[in-house]
């Protein structure tokens, strides 16, 4: 059954609401009651939307209820943003001082008389519908919440005993558990104690961390080494008076003989006579102590815990699992053990185990062929081989295996302990705006290779981050998520550089997404029924193409074609969604090729993010685009028969981000001055471009991006006061040290890469104006580059320093030692320099050995251009 994200939505749109521009405007055009009558009722409504969502099993129709909620907001969000446009709209014609379009925008749709008369009539609407859904809900008996303290469902409590023969595929990881167990660890827990050493097994749900910790814990080496064994499920509350008692039962019946004399009910014992008695049992004891199933992120709790812990023996340790590499790193004193899936091979052997009677499945050859096939979607999770498996258990109809094979799991019928329910218990622990940031991830196809800033920039076009915190920057605040979710192991393939990462999602994990949003959000292909309440849509097969064109919501917010290769070639289905669907936030184009953009993109007057990705036969934009007031991300990338940028580009004065491909060798310095929100810039494939800019100051632009424009001679750093990520990459005629020897100037960068510059002989000088902010230097591909400067050194906040491909240079700077703050330095393709940094036996070794992740000679994440392109599909030309 889907979730909604009802609390997050109406605690947005409280938060416009409460804002001037939306008071000022209310008053302006005489809907200022109104307005404040929707703001009071839902600020009574929200009160008791967490009481709702708690209980939306138990009472028949609150679904139905929320529902109506959630939906009144999003209408409410899409009418209300008129005003954001219209405020946009006054600027950019006072800024102009133009008479002919004063005139223009008096006759235009959106001037104030009609506007004022169209906003009073839906406002109005709006509120009644507010009051009356609202009044509904008095029957339901709801409690006000403010603040989201839910009780998260967790799975049922665990216990020590497992059948080790039962469990296939983890005699590796269990012969580790142990030696880490039963070896000694002399630096403890980092706090002076060398009593206590903690160790976390950390993995998706259903991995079988829990399994993996009984096997340790049963392992007769491990009663031989320990005086003392303990089991203890968390997976409630982390309540101290609770797991003190759950300690001592536990070591009482681990050694009952011991604990003869002391036998009473210590349920009755207030918490100094608990730990007293926790202390005592635990004292001069060397014991190992497993707690599974950790929530808890709060570190207070676990330090008053540790710190009654510290009494056993030297020895003793604490095994941990849990789901979070975050509580993984608060709570370990040594690296965390990632638990990885099971091979095809064991997985194979799990599920014939599950779905067959021993030795059954050597009568149906047929249907284990088809198990094979199941068994490649649980990628690696036993929890998923055990669900599909049991669910076919003593069933040996053909079309029903083809049924399993052939269907999302999400779609297939799940207990309480199968492995949806099972993730499920992750997604019920997030906070309610990281839930609906993740729905997202179901309007792409598995195994979609995801760009960070790519899905940020969406997330910040449909408003779905919180507030910034003073000068927070929203791209912040989206790292921040995607950091929580990768904590949370929902993301996998993790390579951050920095300012540009990459991640994938879970083939489970995007199971449990698609479930979660299955009413919302929608990947379309050509067999499905399109819910008329859809408002995020993405087409995934070509054939769905004509199907996607006929849903009923007018509502829809997200247009995505995510498929390499596949997208809209005909400009009349434009033209339909166009005049549908006003409210759009995001139409992404990409792969379309379709050869003009109609001039009624304009009414658009929602829209965040126009993409026009690879679109090889589109030659100009029409010049209606400049009304798009709210556009904040405009890609042109790969639109490699594109003549021009449109006229009054300037005008697009929410512009944050936009990337260019176009034939001309000039642009108007003018437009890109006023585009005073613009934060990052890319240009690709710009043949013609000598020059970018030589006078206009671009005062808020943080990123430059500049790849395979042959032409390009120089790079305006001078006019570029805030810049703090360059990318120069493929540009054969760029002297990156022209014109900026004469003074170092301080910079803000934090992040360089710089790739095919093959007239590079040393790095230019100017980066030493960025000594006391940069964090990552990429060099690749520099074939005559053959000095890095001893400047280099300074670099006091340099993390990431990648040298790759640069066959001359022989040396590194002596003062290497000094980058006390480098985590990661990898050379390769440098024959000479990788022989001298050999591990104990190169020159260069002692310079090195400090850092933390080192790779000589083997490059760890492949050829980062590569990267950029498959990533944010992107088509090379030759």
């Amino acid at each position: 059954m889907a979730e909604y994200f009802v609390f997050d939505i109406a605690e947005s749109l409280l938060r416009k609401l409460a804002s001037s521009v939306y008071e000022e405007a209310s008053r302006a055009y005489h809907v200022y009651e109104d307005v404040q009558g929707i703001k009071d009722t839902l600020s009574i409504v929200k009160g008791v939307l967490l009481d709702a969502e708690e209980k939306r099993e138990q009472k028949h129709g609150l679904r139905e209820w929320l529902r109506q909620i959630q939906n009144v907001c999003l209408d409410a969000e899409d009418i209300l943003d008129g005003f954001e446009y219209q405020n946009l709209r006054k600027q950019v014609v006072k800024a102009s001082g133009s008479t002919r379009m004063k005139v223009g925008h008096f006759f235009s749709s959106s001037n104030s008389l009609l506007f004022r008369f169209r906003m009073a009539h839906q406002i109005k609407y709006i509120r009644h519908r507010l009051d009356k859904i609202a009044a509904d809900g008095n029957k339901f008996g709801l409690q006000r919440i403010d603040v989201d303290h839910r009780l998260v469902q967790r799975r049922e409590m665990t216990y020590s005993y497992v059948d080790a023969s039962g469990v296939i595929g983890r005699e590796k990881d269990r012969e580790e558990i142990i030696k880490l167990l039963m070896q000694p660890l002399p630096h403890g827990d980092g706090d002076g104690d060398r009593s206590l050493c903690v160790i976390p097994i950390v993995g998706i749900g259903g991995l079988g961390k829990t399994t993996l910790a009984k096997l340790v814990f049963n392992d007769k080496r491990m009663d031989d080494f320990f005086q003392l064994k303990m089991w203890v499920c968390i997976s409630d509350d982390f309540d101290i008076r609770q797991l003190i008692i759950k300690i001592i039962n536990s070591a009482s019946a681990s050694a009952p003989i011991i604990f003869l004399a002391h036998h009473e009910n210590i349920n009755n014992l207030d918490i100094e006579q608990l730990q007293s008695r926790l202390r005592y049992t635990l004292s001069c004891q060397k014991y190992l102590l497993v707690l599974d199933d950790i929530w808890n992120d709060d570190r207070a709790k676990w330090i008053e815990l540790k710190d009654f812990l510290k009494v056993g023996a030297v020895g003793s340790k604490i095994l941990v699992t849990t789901r979070s590499s975050s509580i993984a790193s608060m709570m370990g004193t040594v690296p965390s053990y990632i638990l990885e899936g099971l091979s095809m091979e064991n997985c194979l052997s799990l599920f014939v185990k599950w779905a067959f009677k021993e030795g059954e499945e050597n009568e149906y050859p047929n249907l284990v062929e088809i198990g094979k096939e199941i068994v490649k979607k649980c990628r690696g999770v036993p929890l998923a081989v055990r669900t599909l498996g049991s669910s076919l258990f003593l069933n040996y109809d053909l079309e029903r295996w083809k049924f399993i094979r052939d269907h999302e799991i999400w779609n297939l019928q799940q207990k309480k302990d199968d492995i949806l329910p099972a993730l499920k218990l992750s997604y019920d622990q997030m906070p309610s705006h990281l839930r609906h940031c993740f729905a997202y991830f179901s309007l792409f196809p598995k195994d979609f290779g995801f760009a960070g800033l790519e899905i940020s920039s969406l997330w910040v076009a449909l408003g779905l981050l919180g507030p910034p915190v003073g000068s927070q920057k929203l791209r912040n605040i989206a790292r921040q998520y995607i950091d929580e979710l990768h904590s949370r192991s929902f993301l996998e393939d993790f390579e951050d550089f920095g300012h540009i990462y990459y991640f994938k999602v879970h083939d489970l994990v995007h199971d449990l997404a698609s479930y979660v949003a299955k009413e919302e959000h929608l990947l379309v292909n050509s067999t499905q029924n399109i819910p008329k309440q859809v408002r995020h849509l993405s087409v995934g097969e070509t054939d769905s193409l004509s199907h996607a064109l006929f849903f009923k919501s007018r509502s829809v917010r997200t247009i995505l074609f995510p498929i390499v290769g596949m997208g809209v070639d005909n400009e009349a289905l434009l033209v339909t969604w166009i005049t549908r669907y006003k409210y759009l936030r995001i139409l992404d184009l990409s792969d379309s090729s379709f050869e003009t953009l109609p001039n009624s993109i304009a009414k658009l007057k929602h829209l965040r993010a126009l993409t026009l990705e690879n679109n090889c036969k589109i030659k100009r934009l029409p010049d209606s685009i400049r009304k798009l007031q709210n556009l904040q991300l405009l890609s042109l990338r790969g639109c490699v028969e594109l003549e021009t940028l449109p006229k009054g580009l300037g005008m697009l004065i929410s512009l944050q981000h936009l990337h260019i491909t176009t034939k001309q060798s000039i642009l108007s310095e003018d437009e890109f001055a006023s585009l005073c929100s613009l934060q990052s810039l890319i240009f690709e494939y710009c043949d013609n471009l000598k020059f970018l800019f030589r006078w206009a100051q671009l005062t808020s632009l943080q990123v430059l991006h500049v790849q395979s424009c042959g032409s390009l001679e120089s790079l305006p750093l001078h006019i570029l006061p805030k810049l703090e990520v360059l990318l120069v990459i493929r540009c054969e005629m760029l002297n990156l040290s022209w014109n900026y020897e004469s003074q170092i100037q301080r910079l803000r960068m934090k992040f360089l890469h710089v790739e095919n510059c093959p007239r590079q002989q040393r790095l230019p000088h100017w980066i030493e104006g960025a000594t006391d902010t940069l964090q990552t230097l990429l060099i690749l591909n520099c074939d005559s580059l053959k000095l890095l400067p001893e400047w280099l050194t300074r670099m006091s906040h340099l993390k990431m320093l990648h040298i790759v491909n640069c066959p001359q240079l022989l040396f590194l700077p002596s003062g290497m030692h000094r980058l006390t703050a480098l985590e990661d330095l990898s050379i390769d393709g440098c024959p000479e320099l990788c022989r001298k940094c050999e591990p104990q036996s190169g020159e260069y070794w002692s310079f090195i050995s400090h850092i933390k992740r080192l790779s000589i000679g083997e490059t760890r994440e492949g050829h980062l251009l590569f990267r950029l392109q498959s990533r944010m599909r992107l088509k090379l030309r030759d």
